[in-house]
């Protein structure tokens, strides 16, 4: 069963704020050297890319490997 969040004015607590380091969908239409893998991605996470391609007339894999390269940049 789910548990109803009550919320309130009070104080929150510590918190911290990350710098959001993540393109937006139009950001995430690029080329580079390529090697197939294979992998398994919920249905939801690959609708989502699906329909932000369709908006941004591009290719929702190209938009997935794109996400994956600005991650790897920040992180490596």
């Amino acid at each position: 069963m789910k548990t109803k969040v009550k919320y309130t004015d009070g104080p929150i607590g510590d918190v911290k704020v990350v710098r959001d380091f993540l393109p937006s969908p139009d950001e995430l239409a690029f080329k580079e050297e390529q090697i197939k893998v294979t992998i398994g991605l919920s249905k939801s996470s690959v609708d989502f890319f699906k329909k932000q391609a369709k908006r941004n007339h591009t290719q929702y894999q190209k938009m997935i490997r794109r996400l994956l390269d600005v991650y790897v940049a920040q992180h490596h």
